[in-house]
């Protein structure tokens, strides 16, 4: 990845956001724009510097990632004292300070001000996230790994699922997978939902067992090197009524639309309204609850978003989901979802586990 590019390219977008220099605090910002993954940091971007600030648990570390990154930068080590001392000395010459806006509270930002005075403070938006909505060959990569592994942790724990293991003990098997086969962690809490439970999108695991009859939804995604995948597949038990397979044979088209949808210079919403035409038709409107995907990439959830009122357009090197989903209490839920990279003619699957009706 070429990190050390990174930030000649936010430079150039720092005077149409009215300010000379940024304090980037998001902190998959700072390890986007300088390969530092320290849980404590900030990253002051000024016309000709990079300056990197964090405390004395990160030293080694920071070292480390941003020699690894190819990234040259002023580093301060210290406690908040001095990290401020050294912050107000770099700003000098400095008017108007960029901030986040969307990671700074309203009390830091107040704090900051005082402290910072009489350099002003504004506020920015999507200055680093508009860059990283492109992912480069790098990230891609790491992307595609990530999906991999997830696939082949799903093919290994799927017997459970018909074995009636409880959702608890298929989730712990799926992220004890992944980790063994070569993710740092799991992209978010791993969802496996059945029966009752599969009608609630965002459902826990709990000590449930999986019976027969039931839908089971299973949505996780594995992390390598900071980078994200997401995948959600439903599967069935033996003995699943005939409205449950039509549920997931909807979806499935559904899903297939979204997929069929996607284009490098196409709004984001017609991949939503393409997916909700199926369900509409069907009869189930009202059971599509929630938009049809999201950006995927340093974060679980980032731009571009895929949903009605998105103003989002697709680009090439894009990497989203597809998630359509129909929710029904008393029948179950289903939901199919991948990870894609947007390409100038359509997509491609970086998900790959297999998405026809499977019975378990």
């Amino acid at each position: 990845m070429d990190v050390a590019g990174r930030a000649g390219r936010l430079r150039g977008r720092l005077a149409e956001a009215g300010c000379e220099a940024l304090l980037v605090s998001n902190r998959s910002n700072v390890r986007y724009l300088c390969g530092f993954s320290g849980s404590a940091g900030l990253l002051l971007v000024l016309a000709e510097e990079l300056v990197v600030l964090t405390d004395g648990r990160y030293a080694t570390q920071l070292e480390a990632e941003l020699e690894a990154a190819g990234v040259r930068a002023r580093t301060v080590v210290g406690d908040p004292v001095r990290q401020l001392e050294a912050l107000k000395a770099a700003l000098a010459g400095v008017d108007r300070l960029g901030l986040e806006a969307e990671a700074v509270s309203w009390a830091r930002q107040r704090r900051l001000a005082e402290e910072l005075a009489p350099v002003e403070t504004v506020p920015t938006t999507g200055l680093v996230e508009a860059l990283r909505r492109v992912k480069d060959p790098g990230e891609l990569d790491r992307i595609a790994r990530a999906a991999e592994i997830a696939d082949q942790a799903l093919q290994e724990c799927l017997p459970l699922v018909g074995a009636g293991a409880s959702e608890a003990e298929v989730a712990l098997a799926l992220d004890s997978a992944m980790r063994r086969l070569g993710a740092q962690r799991s992209s978010f809490e791993t969802i496996v939902a059945s029966g009752p439970n599969s009608a609630m999108p965002h459902a826990r695991p709990t000590s449930r067992r999986i019976a027969e009859g039931d839908l089971v939804v299973v949505d996780f995604g594995a992390v390598v090197d900071g980078y994200c995948s997401d995948t959600t597949r439903t599967f069935v038990r033996s003995g699943v009524s005939a409205a449950r397979r039509r549920m997931l044979e909807v979806v499935r088209h559904s899903q297939a639309a979204g997929v069929a949808a996607l284009r490098a210079g196409r709004p984001a919403s017609e991949v939503d309204g393409a997916c909700r035409q199926v369900i509409e038709q069907a009869g189930w409107a009202d059971a599509f609850v929630h938009g049809t995907g999201h950006g995927v990439g340093l974060d679980i959830h980032e731009a571009p978003a895929v949903a009605s009122r998105s103003a989002d357009m697709l680009e090439a090197g894009c990497v989203v989901t597809v998630e359509p989903g129909v929710y029904l209490p008393g029948e179950g839920g289903v939901r199919i979802e991948d990870t894609l990279v947007v390409t100038s003619d359509g997509s491609r699957a970086l998900t790959r586990f297999p998405k026809e009706l499977v019975v378990v």
